[in-house]
């Protein structure tokens, strides 16, 4: 007896379409972000649009936005990928139908919109903190490393540009020696003798390169220049912290990356800190790099790996859920100097109404300057200052007032040795450094795909709101599940 098999013909045609909706469940997360979406103002957008009435007409905004916040939930940026998904994968068909764009159209819109996604980014925080999923009780700011879509091999350090147009200089000279030679050889044979038509090829050539060095060179001149003075001083590496590989030619102000990338925890007792190594004042150090293919990118150490060419994407979490208050990327490799325009722009973000109580930090943020300014704030400050070397084991907590003599530095180190100092800082590391392995594992973004400093920002704000979306999406779902 055979086996009976349910049929199958995938030629069966149907009489009405069906509803694209009826092919996911009504617990999908599309439909959270379409309905998330539908809420926000995005009058932004529409604005780009309202100026020109001529043309076919483009894509809603609307369905782009929900279509670019959908595809980096699902770990999809590139333009080519999303426009795949769209004509294959149910999820992308719900919100687009029949009418797919084209990958250079989603591509465009994204670029021509990402200042328009900070306005959206600080909408969905109202969002949430209506929905009680921000409350601000507890802060903490970190950064990490996101590779440029820059290649490291394509950067050039300030001392080889002088060795390179040295030698370009020398070569053109000899090159045009060699074309009058030939041209004089010609003249004098009347024309019987060859032309060295290589020659004036080879001279374009090195003319195009010398161009290009000199203006990196006349760019990272300008940013020096630029600098004020007391970025010259580069902040030293603590005595306890583990020795940083060189890098292969490290870029801005000499040491600035010693201390950047170490996990530290909180230091029981204050590190004695070498004094810090001086460059002169707008001088180019010799090793200072220019990336041509982006320039505003950085050499940085990305991972235990080595380095990289670079942006530092900054966050500030909340401790509630895990939502991003406040996002940003800098060209900085040290994090010292983001405190104070983070935590202005998470407050600012979630308005006056909710205010930061406790913030805390590793110790990359340390320096007296940021722990006066959170006091100015009136935010209760959990910054490390340092880390114990390894195997030493801590010491007790301390009692009894604090020592009127000691600098502020002491003074963190023995506020984070109290019971509850440890309690606070210890949450530190289970607030805001699992959202980076969320952004970089679950959702796959480890590498910007946009060049130029704003434009890096203005994506890492795209991925920070669609990583909010997410958590908002699994909290609403979570007591159902």
């Amino acid at each position: 007896m055979s086996k009976t098999y349910r049929e199958w013909d995938p030629d069966q045609s149907w009489l009405l379409p069906p509803s694209p909706a009826q092919w996911l469940p009504d617990g999908d997360m599309v439909y959270y972000i379409m309905d998330a979406v539908k809420q926000l103002d995005i009058s932004e957008i529409k604005k780009v649009y309202e100026r020109n009435d001529r043309g076919f007409p483009p894509f809603h905004p609307r369905m782009m936005v929900t279509l670019l916040i959908y595809s980096y939930c699902m770990g999809v940026r590139s333009s080519r990928q999303i426009a795949l998904h769209c004509q294959r994968d149910i999820g992308w068909r719900v919100i687009v139908g029949n009418d797919v764009p084209d990958f250079r159209t989603i591509n465009n819109f994204r670029k021509t919109h990402l200042d328009a996604f900070a306005g959206l980014f600080v909408q969905v925080l109202e969002i949430a903190a209506e929905d009680g999923l921000v409350k601000l009780g507890h802060v903490s700011l970190d950064g990490t490393k996101i590779k440029a879509n820059a290649s490291r091999h394509k950067a050039m350090s300030y001392d080889r540009m002088i060795e390179r147009e040295a030698q370009l200089k020398v070569e053109i000279a000899e090159i045009m020696k060699q074309v009058e030679a030939a041209e004089a050889t010609e003249e004098a044979s009347g024309g019987a003798a060859g032309r060295v038509d290589s020659l004036p090829q080879e001279l374009a050539c090195r003319e195009k390169r010398l161009a290009r060095i000199q203006e990196a060179k006349a760019a990272l001149e300008a940013r020096y220049k630029a600098m004020p003075s007391s970025n010259a001083v580069a902040p030293a590496a603590p005595e306890s912290s583990p020795k940083a590989d060189n890098p292969p030619e490290q870029d801005g102000v000499l040491g600035d990356s010693a201390t950047a990338d170490a996990a530290v925890e909180p230091v029981m007792a204050a590190a004695s800190t070498p004094a810090p190594t001086v460059a002169t004042p707008n001088e180019v150090p010799e090793k200072a790099q220019y990336n041509f293919t982006d320039p505003e990118s950085r050499i940085m150490k990305a991972n235990n790996k080595g380095w990289d060419q670079c942006g530092n994407a900054q966050a500030v979490v909340d401790s509630e859920h895990q939502i991003i208050v406040a996002a940003d990327v800098t060209d900085q490799a040290n994090d010292v100097q983001q405190v104070a325009p983070m935590m202005a722009q998470a407050q600012a973000n979630v308005g006056p109404e909710h205010p930061i109580e406790k913030a805390s930090m590793d110790a990359g943020y340390f320096s007296e300057a940021n722990v006066a300014c959170l006091e100015n704030m009136d935010i209760d400050a959990y910054v490390a200052t340092g880390r114990l070397p390894h195997g030493q084991i801590p010491p007790p907590a301390p009692r009894g007032p604090i020592p009127a003599e000691q600098t502020p530095k002491q003074r963190m180190a023995r506020k984070l040795r109290t019971v509850k100092g440890r309690a606070i800082y210890a949450r530190r590391k289970a607030i805001v450094e699992p959202v980076f392995g969320q952004v970089k594992g679950a959702m796959g973004f480890r590498q910007f795909l946009l060049r130029g400093l704003g434009q890096m920002r203005g994506e890492w704000r795209l991925v920070c709101l669609s990583y909010n979306l997410r958590k908002m999406f699994r909290a609403k779902m979570a007591p159902a599940g």
